[in-house]
């Protein structure tokens, strides 16, 4: 009779005993050992009242299971309490910790702010405020051919270009654009794609022509100065409407003095304005698109230096201080003249410059990343000269690729982090061999106007400038 049912023992009550037996077990047959004599009647009615009476002097054992249940029970809640209050005091510090003040998220300083490299842009304006780092360039890209929209296209040397590391940076950069007529209509519109206004103009004016827009341009300067921006004029020796093979403008004719004269009124017209501008004189020399170049029309090795410093020579003489020089080549190509053999020097250059295009799969090109474009040029430039240096030309084409991707990279990220010593970049904003402007897609323009709104570029504030050479920012 050790063996109790898991509910306690009670022997009045047959039905909770049988409950706890085996299905083939009965009280009789546990009790066989009592019944010795069929007439032994006295010694079993003897024998159950002892079984009684020892019943009620021992503890009821259901009493003690449900008070042993208590207690786990008991255990079990108190011990759920401190892992809770263990928990809470946990995250509470947690918190305490990494989010010392709690910040709404339309309140997020700008330190706070990342996003994706390769995030796609919005019109949403951005203001990030990025220290500046001048470090050792990364970009290792070879030689790539992209000429700029003014000539053919030469065969690229595709290469890919690895991509940069992230890191903040500080507002240092002008910021530009090239539309194809002179109106300041125009250039607001711009303006109103982009969400800002620009720090430069670049336009184009060359030698060749005879309309009077060969000259300088007081009038559209000041409308310039008086926007806030800085006229960059690209000034070249040459009529566009006859190709590279002009005799009349070969490199010799401006070294022997041919074109003096004019020079010479350019020069005292820029003195008597007297305000800073950039002068961007016989850009993409190293190409074999334009008449000066030293591959084209006649020209020798050597000879694009000479001309160069001559004009310079006649601005100095003249005592005209307000003209920053820019020296612009192409970015390198495999047929393409070293850079070297085209430098006129320090003493002869204020800012650098490179002009770079995606084409996309136009010609024999294939879609290039920005840093592919720029990549190997730059590092050549910075291998020369510790001048200023710019982007005087870009755009990318729709083609073949992802224009605005394209432009998130390499406004939002490229010029940031890969090409930190690049001071000032003007996009071409045409529709000519493609559609090379912002607002060829909603896309497009969009991400432009995303990736501007950074103060890392500058806006229109340079109405009363007056240093010359232009500092870079």
């Amino acid at each position: 009779m050790n063996d109790l049912p898991s509910h306690g023992w009670d022997i009045n009550n047959q039905h909770g005993w049988n409950s706890a037996l085996a299905p083939d077990e009965q009280p009789t047959q546990r009790l066989r050992g009592f019944f010795v004599a069929a007439d032994d009647q006295k010694t079993l009615h003897v024998e159950l009242q002892d079984q009684q009476e020892e019943s009620r002097s021992r503890p009821i054992p259901w009493l003690w299971y449900r008070a042993r249940t208590r207690k786990v029970k008991l255990s079990i809640a108190c011990g759920i309490a401190l892992a809770a209050i263990l928990f809470f005091a946990f995250v509470g510090a947690a918190f305490g910790r990494w989010n010392p003040v709690s910040t709404p998220l339309n309140r997020l300083t700008n330190s706070q702010v990342s996003q994706s490299p390769m995030a796609t842009g919005t019109a949403t304006s951005i203001a990030i405020s990025i220290p500046r780092i001048e470090a050792t360039p990364s970009a290792q890209a070879t030689a790539r051919a992209t000429a700029t929209p003014g000539g053919k296209p030469p065969t690229p040397n595709p290469n890919p270009n690895p991509g940069p590391s992230p890191g903040p940076q500080s507002s240092s950069v002008y910021y530009g654009v090239h539309l194809p007529d002179q109106y300041l209509s125009d250039l607001t519109a711009f303006e109103h794609d982009a969400q800002k206004a620009v720090s430069i103009l670049m336009w184009y004016q060359q030698w060749g022509i005879n309309n009077g827009y060969q000259y300088f341009q007081p009038s559209w300067m000041n409308e310039i100065r008086n926007h806030g921006s800085i006229p960059l004029v690209t000034w070249d020796p040459w009529n566009p409407a006859f190709g590279a093979d002009q005799p009349q403008f070969a490199l010799q004719n401006i070294i022997n003095g041919n074109f003096d004269a004019y020079i010479t009124k350019w020069a005292l017209a820029s003195k008597a304005w007297g305000h800073p501008y950039f002068l961007r004189f016989a850009h993409e020399m190293n190409g074999n698109w334009m008449p000066w170049s030293e591959l084209v029309n006649g020209n020798k090795p050597g000879q694009f230096v000479q001309a160069w410093r001559h004009v310079h020579d006649i601005f100095t003489s003249l005592g005209v201080t307000n003209v920053t020089w820019v020296w612009s080549p192409n970015i390198d190509y495999s047929q393409s003249i070293p850079l070297r053999e085209v430098y006129p020097g320090d003493a002869y250059v204020d800012w650098t410059a490179m002009d770079g295009y995606n084409w996309g799969n136009i010609g024999p090109h294939t879609w290039e990343t920005f840093a592919q474009v720029f990549g190997q040029t730059y590092n050549d430039i910075l291998s020369i000269t510790s001048k200023p240096l710019m982007i005087a030309e870009t755009a990318s084409t729709e083609q073949d690729g992802n224009k605005a991707q394209w432009i998130t990279d390499g406004f939002s990220n490229q010029l940031m982090h890969t090409f930190p010593l690049i001071r000032a970049v003007v996009w071409f904003n045409e529709d000519k061999e493609t559609d090379w402007r912002i607002e060829s897609s909603p896309s497009a323009q969009s991400a432009f106007a995303a990736a501007i709104q950074s103060n890392y570029y500058a806006s229109n504030s340079f109405a009363n400038l007056n240093a010359s050479p232009i500092p870079a920012l």
